[in-house]
Order: C-alpha cells, then structure tokens, then sequence
C-alpha cells in the first residue's frame, strides 16, 4: 500500500490542541506498528511565521504544493467562524478533493470546508457551540450538532476538542483496523471510542419566562415538584386557564410543548443528581420525575445520546464521587433515620 501522506495547513490564528491532535496521532514515528504509517507533512497558508491564537508563532517547512500528493488532508480548528480562508488554500483544498484525497476537518475547521464548498448538500459535525453559526453562515451544509464526528467516505468531520481526538482515531481504526487504533489509544491513555455524542456535554439550557412574568409563576411551581405525577392539567389549573389555552400559552413563552419542558427539566435534574451523587439509577429516576429507571433511561438517551450511568462514569471525578459518597451516606442515613421514626 505505500504509506499514507497526510498534510495539514497551518491556519493564522489557529487554537494549538485542534493544530497538535492530527500531529500527535499521524505524525509520530508508528512504524512498529505498521511500515505503511503515515508521512506527515504541515503546511503554511501565508507567507512566512504564522501566529498561533495563543501568541506561539508557527513556521511551517511546506508550502500548498504540498497537497498535491496527499492522501489525507486534515484542516486543524479556526479561530472562529468569521475566519476568512485564503482563496489559494480553498483551490488547494479543491483540487486536493477532485484528485481523490479524503479531507477532514476538526472543530470549526467545518467552516474552511465550507467556504470551499465541500460541505455543500452534505451532513457536518463541528461544535456545539459553533453549529448555529455553521448553520448560519452556510446554509447549505446539513449541520448535526450531536455528533462527535461523522465519516462520509471522502469527507469526514468532527465536534470540537477531544472529539477531534476520536476522529483522528477513527481514520486510523479505518485504515489499520481496530487492534492498531486501540494501541494507539493506549499509548495517548485514552479511550479508543468514546460512548455517546456531546449533546451530554451541552451545558443545560431549558427556557423558563423571567420570573412574575407570564407562566413565570407556574413553571417555578413545577420546578419545585419535578419528583411529583406533574400533569398538563394539573399545570393548567395552577395558572388558573383551561388546558387549551395553556398549552398555546406555553409554547408562546417557551417554544416547548408542556410535556417536552418537563422532560427537559426532569432530565437537567437527573443530570445534577449523576454529577453529585451515587444515588443508584432507580433513585435517581424518582427524584427527578421519571417513575422508573428505565423511564430515566429511555428519555436521557434520546436527549443526550448516553446512558445515565455512562454519564455518571464521565462527569463524576474522583473529588466529586467522594463528596457525593459522603452526601450518599448522610442522605441514606436520613432516609433510615425518618423510616424508623415512622
């Protein structure tokens, strides 16, 4: 097969991590485990130094030719998307494309592929944060902000950070199969394939109306007895309107149905209770509303992409399990205290 050149453009004002992942992954010397491992080859995108985002300045040994021959060609993070890519590195990117090369791109590096129209029609991952903006700014890319990366043969892209991680793995899986990317892994001390998508990783975000204001008062209502059999009626009749009208009201002041808000929020609850607690699952249901753990399990992994305990096993570190233990304990302690009382 002949080892597979890769090339990375260096971008002006590039974030570092999304610049050394491709580096780190396809640049070391890995011929122990393949004599057909990748050449890696970085590239400048203007004349001279280049200025990273953290101020390090970068000097790259190779001009655009150097995609003439890549097999692979990886665009590293933008600054943002109102970076403007350099019409050369779009010809170049093009032409890299047309010639057969496969083409990925990390983070926002979505938006460079974009602007050369190699996204148009098809679906991109890029972060969460920026997929609006994506959304936005190219209107013909199909912008999926759940997914950690996405392969579509000659076009492949990923969410941000460490998902950029989990792509550059993936091609590695791809092309030396699974055994080779999972020692890879090892040797990065991370986890070859993560679970889930990075919704679980999208800070919390329900609408809830500015407090006296419209259904203000109801939904604080319902917040406070999100553990309780909460009905669209029994809402309705707290804000004193037929369930009609407070269902139009509802999706006036919220954009959710009543029962979507109430999930969204029960589910933001279980994640509070995973994160700080070792409340088993089946506890953690009944406190955050869903009456069994399959319930809990059901509506968490359609909204996050994961499973509650996978979750937990991310987003409780060591400090956090050993205050949540105590927690655990102090609460369990009650509970048996209030039992015997009764």
């Amino acid at each position: 097969m002949g080892r597979i050149r890769v090339v990375i453009p260096v971008l002006d004002n590039c974030p570092l991590f999304e610049l050394a992942v491709p580096c780190e992954v396809f640049g070391r010397d890995r011929l122990d485990l393949s004599p057909d491992w990748y050449d890696l080859r970085l590239c400048r995108t203007a004349d001279g130094e280049q200025e990273s985002l953290s101020g390090l300045w970068l000097r790259a040994p190779h001009g655009l030719e150097a995609m003439r021959t890549a097999d692979l060609v990886v665009v590293p993070a933008c600054a943002d998307g109102s970076y403007r890519p350099p019409d050369t590195l779009l010809e170049a990117l093009v032409a890299a494309h047309e010639r057969g090369a496969r083409v990925a791109a990390l983070c926002s590096g979505a938006f460079v592929l974009a602007a050369a129209g190699l996204l148009d029609g098809r679906e991109a991952a890029t972060h969460w944060m920026h997929a609006a903006d994506l959304r936005r700014r190219h209107p013909r890319v199909r912008v999926n902000e759940r997914a950690l990366y996405l392969d579509d043969g000659d076009i492949l892209t990923s969410a941000g950070t460490a998902a950029g991680i989990d792509l550059c793995l993936h091609i590695v899986r791809r092309d030396f199969g699974a055994a080779v990317a999972a020692e890879v892994g090892r040797r990065m001390v991370i986890a070859p394939q993560r679970e889930g998508d990075q919704t679980q990783y999208v800070s919390p975000a329900v609408p809830v109306p500015a407090p006296d204001k419209g259904l203000a008062p109801v939904l604080t209502w319902a917040l406070e007895r999100l553990h309780e059999p909460l009905t669209v009626p029994r809402m309705a009749e707290r804000g004193a309107m037929s369930t009609r009208t407070f269902i139009r009201r509802f999706h006036q002041e919220t954009g959710l149905t009543p029962i979507r808000w109430l999930t969204q929020q029960r589910v933001v609850r279980a994640r509070e209770l995973l994160e700080t607690t070792r409340l088993p699952v089946d506890v953690v249901a009944e406190r955050s509303g869903f009456s069994t753990g399959n319930g809990l399990r059901q509506h968490f992994t359609k909204l996050l992409g994961t499973t509650p305990s996978a979750y937990r096993r991310t987003f409780q570190g060591a400090g956090g399990a050993q205050a949540a233990g105590r927690r655990a304990r102090a609460t369990s302690a009650a509970d048996e205290e209030v039992s015997i009382e009764v």
